[in-house]
């Protein structure tokens, strides 16, 4: 169980906390660990979230479909990560996204029982939860306001305009455009067509994973800011 607590000790739920911390925390409380393949489902939107869930080892993504079918990847959580820690209570405390694995992934589980005892017997893990869980309504805040830009034009502004560094015009995507299409919720041709066409009025410049900001007022004003 070392690499269990050591992984737990890594997460923003128990930061601040060594192993050893965690280990005495959880001593003698039920855990459960489960394993899950490429491609499995580790919980169904609209399942009930009794208890809190950790991406020990691997990686899971978020995903959500419509009402015809198309599929939108919310977010990839890689491990050391908890999930969904702000449905665990609530009255309709339930799975809001699919959560499928990505990779061969170790999933812990930790009754809710044994993180309401956790949180009263440490404040730096109450207020490491409270954190995460604001941080987490601001990440649907703003994911809400992404997905009410109704052209894929307009998403590509505001995920550039957000996520470029402070004091450069050029970013490095982490992302392939096949991810960042499925994060957008379209198909990638599509994508690479809006793309082409900001280049086109002279918005930017994209050369393989590098994306250069030419004209960010243009870009502002396709949001109306």
């Amino acid at each position: 169980m070392d690499h269990i607590y050591t992984a737990l000790a890594e997460t923003n739920v128990f930061q601040g906390l060594t192993a050893g911390d965690v280990a005495d925390l959880l001593d003698g409380r039920p855990l459960r660990i489960k394993e899950y393949t490429r491609d499995e489902y580790v919980a169904y939107a609209g399942d009930t979230c009794y208890d809190m869930l950790f991406v020990i080892k691997g990686s899971v993504r978020g995903e959500m479909s419509d009402f015809s079918g198309k599929t939108l990847k919310i977010e990839d959580i890689v491990a050391p990560r908890p999930l969904a820690a702000g449905f665990v209570f609530g009255k309709n405390n339930r799975f809001p996204v699919n959560i499928i694995a990505n990779e061969s992934s170790t999933i812990l589980t930790l009754p809710r029982d044994v993180l309401i005892y956790t949180l009263q017997n440490s404040r730096t893990v109450l207020q490491n939860y409270l954190n995460a869980i604001s941080s987490r309504t601001q990440f649907l805040s703003d994911k809400i306001h992404f997905l009410s830009f109704k052209t894929i034009k307009e998403k590509i502004a505001y995920f550039l305009l957000n996520n470029m560094p402070k004091n450069s015009p050029v970013m490095v995507m982490k992302q392939t455009q096949n991810e960042l299409a499925d994060l957008f919720g379209v198909a990638r041709p599509s994508l690479a067509r809006a793309i082409a066409e900001l280049e086109e009025e002279g918005m930017l410049r994209a050369e393989r994973r590098e994306i250069t900001i030419l004209d960010k007022e243009k870009l502002n004003k396709l949001l109306n800011y």
